[in-house]
């Protein structure tokens, strides 16, 4: 079986280096776009593009030739009240979160062509669907992703696959100050009827899956990995 690439953007630290190192342990060839290189320094086959994808611009030079798979990894947990919500921190959430990814799918596009099939995974989280308080900023920029991730599908099928991955609070540097005592990790754990929070291993091996070819009859679809918030109610 020849090897497959993968770009993975924001792959140096949580979700994003657990897709790398899923995708790196099949023996395919990973590069990863992210500003730093904390977590890759111990994956030596992993080929490294330093870039801050709301500033610079990536070129298709520094891409492979062709792309199997594109997961855009780049968050953020911007939260607190409506009242104390600037409009610069809202374009901040919206140019990382959305214009980034289109940015980044423009320069692989055609790369993501010149494969045989390629996929797309973005973002979103549960705040979309669930409508909880203190997110009005990060869920309308996840709610946007959503529907770039529906739009993108029609757009490109056959050939490239678009999905979205919407988790619940996931255990990653992002999240370390809603995690920061055994009293608030008890408490978000109990939010959830599968009474954790997730694990980065959680959400990486579904990306792996709709970046793979196991997930070929996939697409258009955001699917919640939130430990049942978004569905059921105890």
């Amino acid at each position: 079986m020849s090897q497959k690439n993968y770009v993975v953007i924001g792959g140096s630290r949580g979700i994003g280096l657990g897709i790398v190192e899923r995708l790196a342990s099949s023996g395919d060839n990973i590069t990863v776009v992210s500003r730093t290189v904390v977590g890759l320094s111990e994956l030596s086959s992993v080929v490294h593009v330093q870039a801050d994808v709301t500033k610079d611009k990536i070129s298709a030079s520094q891409l492979p030739d062709s792309i199997h798979g594109l997961a855009y990894c780049p968050g953020s947990i911007n939260l607190g009240p409506v009242r104390g919500l600037k409009p610069e921190a809202m374009l901040m959430d919206y140019e990382l979160n959305v214009v980034g990814a289109v940015k980044c799918l423009q320069t692989s596009l055609p790369a993501m062509k010149a494969a045989d099939s390629s996929s797309m995974v973005m973002f979103s989280t549960v705040a979309v669907s669930q409508g909880l308080p203190m997110h009005a900023s990060v869920a309308a920029a996840k709610g946007a992703v959503e529907g770039l991730t529906r739009s993108l599908a029609a757009e490109l099928a056959p050939n490239i696959r678009v999905n979205c991955i919407a988790p619940s609070l996931t255990d990653t540097p992002l999240a370390e100050r809603l995690l920061s005592s055994d009293q608030k990790r008890a408490a978000m754990a109990e939010r959830h009827p599968l009474k954790r929070v997730g694990t980065v291993d959680d959400i990486a091996s579904l990306a792996e899956f709709l970046l793979t070819d196991r997930g070929s009859w996939i697409t258009g679809q955001v699917i919640g990995v939130d430990g049942g918030m978004s569905t059921i109610r105890l």
